[in-house]
């Protein structure tokens, strides 16, 4: 019986019954396309040993740096704790680790807390505040703008080092800003309170993967449309002995203070510490917004290992299974990944489990003439515990975006612990170019697994060619702006080398100084057409106080006057007024064109 030949009433039923079918299909492949949706990297900050930005550390990485040093005398006396007998009680039997310089330098005026307070808060939080701003300013957002935004915070964090240290000298240490200085989830809502933010806000703790484990939370929260914008990271500070000894103990620790990673002499890891965020966004949203996009992540997944070997033993299956289902999620093939970025500790017990992970689940289909190459950050700076996976993940977004890779350090034998013929795998040990196939983008993976046995995998591509080069055609204003009046004269100095530099585009530089950072009371601006221009009015704002002129000047804090710019048309004007400013400011002629209509 045709649709024709049936009963109006039975046609008008299955005409809607179809109908309603059609509606569901649109709205599982809404969920499903939700699911699998790319979130792009738009910003990245951080303070890492031998690297205080995303630039120094991939000119780290690319030299092929060692950035692992002996213990500084401001955190313990190395010699004192030193034993190389890993039996001797209270002792540790390594020297080095991967540290920072002077964490207990903070500009607490900056960020409008008081100097008592920041002498109660652990330099954890101080270093996430510095870090989270530098992240958004360089993703292009200033943050004194993001004020009530649904924007999430995922911060992975566990050692509490600087609380033990105040509680030495007794409960008389405790003052009204020692819990909340001292405490992870405020180190996360620090950070929210701050700039206003109202999207989700959580601390989390899965050991070593901790960060990389705050991103895919991230990820989903972006997914579900719960944040637009999301500041995801870890941060990790050695400031006692106490947890360097207990990991002697372990044996899990390198003698010789080094990760050979793969290497046959990989015989434990090396503390290290950091901090790292990065700015993460939906990509249609931050293409659609014009955001700088350092790379695409497509794909993510974590799970546990729950009864296996042993509670702190990582496990090979459960890492598998954690890479295909990112590999699922992401819609790709086994072989489309070039790279992974190992969690690579260094370890006659972890290599070979990892090597055999990936072998199991990016071996299909490959072929010899197409290996994986793989690396760790952990051979440059040591295992920054609840930052390494964030650590690893920049690293990677660096590579995607110069094309190369960088070598991994301390490899000089491969392990006889890891079966090389089941899967054609390369350890770089120079800088490498990245090819891609035509057509094709680079792809990576990061791998993590932490010590109570949660693993994450995050799979990156590189970032899509969005943004065509603009020319530089000036004239440009270069507004700076400090809370202090040193602070605006070290960033001015700091703009006169920017200036300097033949890669550095006069647009980009002048356009995101004023439209993508904060502004604050003391302000600069300089005009010019040219670079040298404008280096020249940097180099008079720099000399003698009396030869400023009107450049330079203090804004008081407060709500901001509206600007109105007025074209009288009674004496202030001449012919062909405005012309000039029609041709280059589209916003300009698109309002004269609405006045004209």
């Amino acid at each position: 019986m045709t649709n024709d030949a049936m009963p109006p009433d039975q046609s008008d039923r299955l005409r809607r019954a179809l109908l309603a079918i059609e509606r569901m299909q649109k709205k599982v492949d809404r969920l499903e396309q939700a699911d699998r949706m790319p979130i792009a990297i738009i910003g990245m900050g951080c303070r890492f040993p031998g690297a205080d930005s995303p630039e120094a550390l991939w000119r780290l990485l690319a030299e092929g740096r060692d950035a692992v040093r002996e213990v500084p005398p401001d955190r313990w006396d190395i010699d004192a704790y030193y034993d190389p007998d890993p039996e001797a009680a209270g002792k540790m039997y390594t020297r080095v680790g991967g540290f920072l310089d002077r964490v207990d330098g903070f500009d607490a005026a900056f960020f409008g807390i008081a100097p008592r307070e920041a002498l109660s808060m652990d330099p954890q939080q101080r270093l996430l505040l510095e870090v989270a701003w530098e992240a958004l300013e360089n993703a292009g957002l200033p943050p004194d703008r993001l004020a009530g935004s649904a924007t999430g915070v995922f911060l992975g964090i566990f050692s509490n080092d600087y609380y033990h240290l105040q509680m030495l000298a007794g409960n008389a240490a405790i003052d009204a800003y020692t819990g909340t200085g001292n405490t992870a989830s405020v180190a996360a809502g620090r950070l929210s309170y701050l700039m206003g933010l109202q999207g989700p806000n959580l601390a989390l703790d899965t050991a070593c993967s901790s960060s990389l484990v705050a991103v895919h939370l991230a990820m989903q929260s972006l997914r579900a449309r719960e944040s637009d914008l999301a500041l995801a990271g870890g941060v990790n500070l050695i400031l006692a002995p106490d947890r360097t000894i207990y990991f002697c103990k372990l044996k899990a620790m390198a003698p010789d203070g080094r990760c050979k990673t793969f290497d046959a002499r990989a015989n434990g890891y090396v503390r290290g510490e950091g901090c790292g965020i990065v700015v993460l966004k939906r990509l249609d949203d931050a293409v659609r917004d014009g955001d700088p996009i350092v790379a695409v992540i497509r794909g993510s997944a974590v799970n546990q290992d729950g009864r296996s070997s042993g509670l702190t033993a990582p496990n090979g299956p459960a890492q598998t299974a954690a890479i295909r289902k990112a590999l699922a999620e992401a819609r790709l093939e086994p072989s489309q990944i070039s790279y992974v970025e190992a969690h690579g500790t260094g370890t006659a017990l972890g290599d070979p489990i990892e090597a055999g992970a990936l072998t199991a689940a990016l071996a299909p289909g490959r072929s010899p003439a197409n290996p994986l190459v793989v690396g760790s950050i952990k051979t440059n700076m040591g295992h920054l515990e609840a930052a390494a996976g964030v650590a690893a993940l920049m690293k990677v977004a660096l590579m995607l975006q110069h094309k190369q890779i960088p070598p991994n350090l301390h490899f000089e034998t491969p392990s006889p612990h890891i079966d090389w013929s089941a899967l054609p795998i390369q350890v770089p040990t120079r800088l490498l170019n990245w090819p891609a196939n035509p057509g094709e983008r680079r792809l990576a993976g990061v791998n993590s697994f932490g010590l109570s046995g949660t693993n994450a995998h995050i799979i990156l591509e590189e970032a899509p060619d969005v943004r065509p080069a603009a020319a530089d055609d000036g004239p440009y204003l270069l507004p700076l702006s400090a809370r202090s009046d040193s602070a605006l004269r070290s960033m001015a100095l700091g703009y006169q080398g920017l200036l300097k530099s033949p890669a550095a585009s006069l647009r980009d530089v002048c356009y995101s100084a004023g439209a993508h950072h904060a502004h604050y009371e003391h302000r600069l601006a300089v005009i010019g057409a040219e670079r040298e221009a404008l280096a020249a009015q940097l180099d008079i704002f720099l000399g003698e106080a009396g030869q400023r002129g009107s450049i330079a000047g203090y804004v008081p804090r407060g709500p901001r006057p509206k600007l109105v710019f007025v074209f009288p048309g009674q004496g202030g004007q001449w012919a062909g007024m405005g012309h000039e400013l029609l041709a280059r400011e589209p916003v300009f002629g698109a309002a004269l064109d609405e006045c004209g209509q």
